[in-house]
């Protein structure tokens, strides 16, 4: 009966050295939960900006914002009539072609006698010019 008492007791004991060790580690988890619900912030961010940018870059492509490098062809115009479907003018060494353009084809629809002028300026240089129009005016009041 005696070696049944001293068993009950260590065991009691133990599970008291359990109980503070349990303890101790729920604290840790809570850490590790924080520290876990911080990278899963970082990487929703990361997934968001990644995804941002690939966006960004398909506008740019769909829009053809990208400036050619080549002095001898160059797209003076464009007008979409449909979702693959536009017309275009195109410069080649000083003469503009007037072009159909569909998903399946290119075709020549007449080369331009007199050329088409285009206003090349950017929208930096017209907010520019109508700043200092409106600065200007308010002088002049």
């Amino acid at each position: 009966m005696f070696q049944f008492m001293s068993t009950l007791t260590a065991t009691t004991q133990v599970s008291s050295a359990d109980v503070a060790e349990v303890a101790s580690t729920g604290i840790n988890t809570s850490s590790e939960l924080s520290q876990i619900s911080t990278f899963a912030n970082m990487i929703g961010g990361l997934i968001v900006v990644l995804i941002l940018i690939f966006v960004m870059a398909y506008i740019v492509r769909k829009l053809n914002l990208t400036p050619t490098q080549n002095n001898t062809f160059k797209t003076v115009a464009v007008s979409a009539i449909g979702q693959r479907e536009k017309l275009m003018v195109v410069e080649l060494n000083g003469q503009q072609y007037f072009l159909g353009v569909t998903a399946q084809q290119i075709s020549l629809i007449d080369k331009l006698e007199t050329p088409i002028v285009v206003d090349n300026t950017t929208f930096a240089e017209r907010l520019k010019k109508a700043k200092e129009a409106s600065n200007a005016k308010v002088d002049q009041s």
